[in-house]
């Protein structure tokens, strides 16, 4: 999944620590979310873009593979 948090940030002016404390988790998992190691719940997705007043998927963006169909 993709994410535009990290402009949103910085367009609010916020640190990855700023954002995390502001809705309940570590800094860590803002990073993680960020370089697209972590996906996150559907409640955590919510809660960021509600954080910067935005629709859900104006912050992320499902970046869904090509389903590949096997003709055996």
């Amino acid at each position: 999944m993709k994410n535009k948090i990290k402009v949103f940030r910085a367009m609010h002016d916020l640190t990855q620590e700023d954002l995390a404390e502001a809705i309940g988790v570590t800094r860590q998992t803002i990073l993680a979310i960020e370089k697209g190691k972590y996906v996150p719940s559907l409640d955590l997705a919510f809660r960021i873009s509600r954080h910067f007043h935005v629709n859900i998927e104006e912050v992320f963006t499902y970046d869904e593979e090509p389903m590949t169909i096997d003709r055996d």
